[in-house]
């Protein structure tokens, strides 16, 4: 891999017969392609993409649920020199409208579910579409070699999910991400006998970058479209998959189905990695429960600066496992605005950083500056130099005078006995300004109330930051990339303020 410079071109040519996708969109009717059948479908797509005129430097969108149609795709783009658009399919039709317009798409690459939100003025090519027109047709097979991209040359254009507002588009290079990419490459025959899972969407970096890594490296992963809790520990016993990637809340929710989990059989597990949300004691003592034969590691990244930020400890100390490792050797690190040199704003510097925000000039100076990207994620490094997740910049409120990062009491509340889950917003208060409110997933049959929760968290927590409302629920609601939905929870929160006065 250490000769490839475009990112659609990291399948494994040395291995053709292996198996490498398991395209599970349709469990009953699974498509297996080898890495050389999708070698051969990435040149198909670069192929016929420049035989209807789209040229190196176009950008090429990419609307649609996990299937090996979005991945051949994904690749094909790149490697023809176009620039890779996926999209959140769960945006809004006027949003997306502005991504399309915005990120200046010159076709869409789409399934038959989304077809109808595609601007009738763009060609589209559809994935369910066996005629002239659809995507089987674009298909050319034949040999392709993959572009050299020129220096700083763009592999994919990502969009931020928009909660707070319009989405970002988020430009990134073949280099940088190919940079980042051989942080987690093996190639060996041990990564052949990997076996995984894909559930994460395709259009998040998340998804991305895990199905990057075992394309590149040989391992067979099975893709989902869409993630169930019961269907995802059952594909995980069935196939026998050794590692696994995916978000507190995926896990979270695998643990409540104690049945199931107790007639499989998951000791083939030997990696599970979390990442995209923070990570708590609670949370990877469930995972240990699931999966005893796993080692469990925290994961980091961001879509503006890559996924390669911590790994190992240079002298071998045991990973802490809440701690999301040590830098890189070749990644710039400073810690920003802290009371001490050991805690604030980490600022990153490493190849993969994007070269701007996507017509954003004035966003991009808030955060960009001389290569070092504002992540807006407070960090704390001990002893050691590992570095932990405190919060998010921009989560923190202020609580009579004290700051409070909700992600810290969240990894406090879940400690309680008889909680499974937690989430943490402020709530306005006329006495101390905002205050913090949780939202509580109990373990079934627990019965623990708001009392227990709120004397837990004084007696084992900073006073100013116990929860002075505790609600429960059965679920937490979550948003389009599977992490909790904090936006629909801070609008439950200030209608709670609006009519209620709190204890």
């Amino acid at each position: 891999m250490q000769q490839i410079t475009n990112l659609g071109d990291i399948v494994r040519a040395d291995v053709p017969d292996h198996r490498l996708v398991i395209d599970q969109r349709d469990a009953a009717r699974a498509v297996v392609l080898t890495a050389g059948e999708l070698r051969g479908r990435i040149a198909a797509v670069a192929r016929g993409l420049r035989a209807r005129g789209c040229a190196a430097g176009d950008h090429i969108a990419i609307l649609s649920a996990n299937r090996w149609e979005f991945i051949a795709s994904y690749f094909g783009i790149m490697s023809a020199g176009m620039v890779a658009v996926p999209l959140n399919f769960r945006l809004s039709r006027d949003t997306l409208a502005f991504v399309f317009e915005d990120a200046g798409v010159r076709g869409v690459i789409v399934d038959a579910e989304r077809e109808a939100l595609v601007p009738a003025e763009l060609p589209s090519w559809s994935m369910d579409d066996d005629g002239p027109g659809g995507f089987a047709a674009l298909l050319d097979a034949g040999p392709f070699a993959a572009v050299t991209p020129r220096e700083g040359q763009l592999a994919k254009l990502l969009y931020t999910s928009g909660s707070t507002g319009r989405p970002k588009g988020v430009p990134l290079t073949h280099a940088g991400q190919l940079w980042a990419l051989r942080k987690s490459y093996a190639g060996d025959d041990a990564a052949l006998a990997a076996r995984t899972v894909i559930v994460a969407p395709a259009y998040h970096k998340n998804g991305l970058f895990f199905t990057s890594v075992a394309v590149s490296n040989g391992i067979t992963f099975v893709s989902m479209p869409r993630f169930d809790a019961r269907a995802y520990l059952q594909t995980v016993a069935a196939e026998r998959c050794t590692l696994l990637s995916g978000i507190p809340t995926m896990f979270a929710l695998m643990a409540r189905e104690a049945d199931l989990v107790a007639s499989l059989d998951l000791s083939s597990v030997t990696t599970v990695t979390i990442g995209s949300a923070p990570l708590t004691d609670a949370l990877l003592e469930r995972v240990h429960a699931l999966f005893p034969n796993a080692i469990c590691l925290n994961g980091y990244g961001t879509t503006e600066a890559g996924p390669a930020v911590f790994g190992p400890h240079p002298d071998g100390r045991t990973r802490p496992g809440l701690s999301l490792g040590y830098p890189y050797q070749d990644v710039g690190i400073r810690l920003v605005g802290g009371a001490s040199e050991d805690e604030g704003v980490l600022h990153l510097q490493t190849p993969a950083v994007m070269p701007g925000y996507l017509h954003l000039p004035a966003v991009t100076a808030a955060r960009l500056s001389d290569g070092w990207y504002d992540t807006g994620d407070v960090m704390r490094r001990d002893a050691d130099g590992f570095f932990y997740f405190v919060g998010r910049a921009d989560d923190m409120f202020v609580c009579g005078g004290e700051n409070v990062y909700p992600g810290e009491v969240e990894k406090l509340i879940e400690r309680c006995p008889g909680v499974a889950q937690a989430a943490v917003v402020p709530v306005a208060d006329e006495i101390k300004g905002t205050i913090p409110m949780a939202f509580v997933v109990r373990h079934p049959g627990a019965t623990v109330d708001e009392a227990a929760v709120r004397q837990f968290t004084l007696a084992n927590g900073p006073a100013y930051a116990h929860p002075r409302v505790v609600t429960f629920r059965d679920v937490l609601p979550v948003a389009s990339t599977h992490k909790i939905d904090r936006a629909a929870l801070i609008a439950e929160a200030q209608a709670f303020a609006r009519h209620h006065r709190r204890p």
